[in-house]
């Protein structure tokens, strides 16, 4: 084969290199547009969706919602007129009948107490009763049929879902955020001084007239009482999970006060390792974790450790700090009974003899 032969045949070879090249660029770039078409439109349809889950929230507690209104005698006027200090807060109905639960320190104390519900209506509201330890109170304005808010179950959030912070502070109805669950089973100083456990943590923006109101998941269930804020820190917000809120609220109820057990620790829930529950046949697979024990305390006297996790009092399964408040009622003061706890990987039964809380 000549040179002029094997020339032609190479730019014969490179045509057709250029053409596959041409032809291969043409059917793929249509996919390329299609795909960042797509993409975008998968975005729009997420966002489209998170939009509509807070929407429908929003939609399906908000009515529930209510702006506390409180009056605090403050002395006397120089000219001898009372004198009195106002504050507020956020609330939501939970019974037909009226009944509200809010913050024990938007309400405690107060002389006197108004309600404004969701649709501008405003009345005059009664005190049923306010645990400072645990900041939740019960309120009840005399107006039947109201709306409510479905009560979901604290126990069942995980870090990283979806909540919606819902208030009605000074006047601005259905103040709404959203963020997401940041961590569970912290604990938080109420102004009494008691340390209020298994707190759920959020970055759903709280403003200081927001205290009382709901915290709601996805599913518009309230899950939590949104109760404090760390002032110097973003994105740092609290509420108290509703399962402790609806052991004080029947407790308020029904005596106007928490007359409590204490054993002296302060704790948070944990699972319990698979092997663990399955070996010792545990009824429940969690329990709360003992992260300090206090001195001269019925939990230090009967030898309780810090990193022991209590599964049970006196044979009633214990799945996490609520749990344990709603087992040390008044009738366990004096009352010596069983704490079952694990210990690292042993089952200890401790005798233990709850006192009364100060």
């Amino acid at each position: 084969m000549d040179l002029e032969n094997v020339g032609a045949s190479l730019s014969a070879l490179d045509a057709q290199v250029v053409s596959v090249d041409e032809q291969n660029w043409s059917e793929h770039s249509p996919r390329v547009g299609g795909s960042a078409a797509s993409s975008a439109a998968d975005d729009d349809s997420l966002l489209d969706a998170y939009s509509r889950a807070v929407t429908n929230v929003v939609g399906s507690v908000s009515p529930a919602v209510v702006n506390i209104e409180v009056h605090h005698a403050a002395g006397r006027t120089r000219s001898g007129e009372p004198h009195e200090r106002r504050g507020g807060g956020s609330g939501f109905v939970f019974t037909p009948d009226g009944l509200i639960l809010t913050n024990s320190h938007v309400v405690h104390n107060a002389s006197r107490i108004e309600v404004t519900l969701a649709d501008g209506r405003r009345m005059p509201a009664s005190a049923i009763g306010d645990d400072p330890a645990s900041d939740l109170a019960v309120i009840r304005v005399d107006e039947p049929g109201l709306t409510i808010a479905a009560l979901g179950d604290s126990q069942k959030l995980r870090v990283g879902q979806l909540v919606v912070a819902i208030g009605n502070p000074y006047g601005f109805q259905s103040t709404v955020t959203a963020g997401v669950v940041s961590a569970l089973g912290r604990s938080l100083r109420s102004y009494s001084g008691r340390l209020i456990d298994d707190v759920i943590q959020t970055d759903a923006a709280l403003n200081p007239g927001n205290s009382g109101g709901p915290l709601v998941d996805s599913a518009g269930r309230v899950v939590g009482v949104n109760t404090a804020t760390i002032l110097p820190a973003q994105g740092i917000c609290f509420a108290i999970g509703i399962n402790t809120a609806k052991f004080v609220a029947s407790r308020l109820l029904r005596d106007g006060r928490i007359r409590r057990s204490y054993i002296g620790v302060s704790g948070q829930t944990v699972p319990v390792h698979r092997r663990v529950v399955r070996f010792y046949d545990l009824p429940k697979e969690s329990g709360a974790l003992v992260i300090s024990v206090e001195e001269n305390s019925p939990a230090k006297r009967a030898g309780l450790r810090d990193g022991d996790i209590i599964v049970a009092l006196e044979g009633n399964a214990v799945a996490g700090v609520d749990d344990l408040h709603r087992l040390l009622t008044d009738v366990r003061v004096g009352a010596s009974g069983l704490l079952t706890v694990l210990r690292q990987t042993e089952k200890l039964e401790l005798k233990i003899v709850p006192e009364e809380a100060k």
